[in-house]
């Protein structure tokens, strides 16, 4: 299990994070549109999963604005923002925003990608849903970023990721 903190306070996670250089678990979550999502979707493509504990809070929002306003930069990058959050969230959060640049993608049928991934938090205010992680994936599904924020009210490392992604 990972120690993270929300408001200094010690969360757990369920494990840690997937080791770079190994095969990334494949997935099914819940498009905007109710149409299902899955690793094989994304093949070919170098992929960032920007994963959060919910769209509605500032410091989800604003990596989602960020990565947004990076992804139309970036070659053969597709970016996509996991929670637990209903698709309908998303699909409010993202027309009111005009954020049109990645896709957004709910786990709350099963929680199952954040078991898989390692990631669900287990102890705290906000347990069963997901802590703020990235993974970057190379093209062919391999993971070669990860980051576990240490503090949920903390934003991601963008400039590592982006480094990663050259």
């Amino acid at each position: 299990m990972a120690t993270i903190t929300l408001g200094g306070n010690p969360l757990e996670t369920i494990g840690t994070l997937p080791t770079v250089g190994t095969q990334a678990k494949d997935f099914n979550l819940v498009k905007e549109d109710l149409s299902m999502l899955s690793l094989a979707d994304l093949a070919g493509k170098r992929v960032v999963l920007n994963i959060f504990p919910s769209i509605d809070t500032g410091v989800c929002a604003t990596s989602t604005r960020k990565f947004n306003a990076e992804a139309s930069k970036l070659q053969n990058t597709q970016v996509v923002c996991v929670s637990r959050d209903l698709p309908f969230a998303f699909k409010r959060f993202c027309g009111a925003e005009g954020i049109d640049n990645l896709i957004t993608a709910s786990d709350f049928v099963s929680g199952q990608f954040g078991k898989d991934y390692q990631l669900e938090m287990t102890t705290g205010p906000l347990k069963n849903l997901h802590s703020r992680v990235v993974i970057v994936l190379d093209e062919n599904g391999k993971i070669i970023y990860t980051e576990q924020v240490p503090e949920i009210g903390q934003e991601p490392n963008y400039d590592k990721v982006f480094e990663v992604l050259g």
